[in-house]
């Protein structure tokens, strides 16, 4: 599995598939070895925590769940759209090469 995802850490997204499609939420965290993202408020599982010390509470708390990368599009800010991820290359003011990634509808800059 390829360890590039098109998403990163605290860009906008819309969930296209599953329970909470339609949803928007920004990204928490990304896990590229595994290609899964964490949603804030979206995805929302049931953990069963254990108390660990003298006096700490246990019980059942809700979280985010991972969730497959390739469930969700990133939004661009400027068009509002749900969108795939282009990447353009330009040469930086010392002469090496760079990429950016793009909106492939409108071009802005993500």
């Amino acid at each position: 599995m390829s360890n590039k995802l098109h998403v990163k850490k605290d860009d906008t997204v819309l969930v296209i598939s599953g329970d909470d499609k339609g949803k928007k939420g920004k990204v928490l965290e990304v896990s590229p070895k595994e290609g899964k993202v964490i949603v804030e408020g979206l995805n929302m599982v049931k953990k069963h925590v254990k108390p660990r010390k003298m006096g700490d509470q246990g019980g059942i708390v809700e979280a985010e769940g991972a969730m497959y990368a390739s469930k969700v599009q990133v939004v661009c800010p400027s068009c509002k759209k749900a969108v795939r991820v282009a990447y353009k290359k330009f040469a930086d003011d010392n002469g090496k090469n760079r990429s950016v990634r793009v909106c492939s509808k409108c071009g802005e800059t993500l």
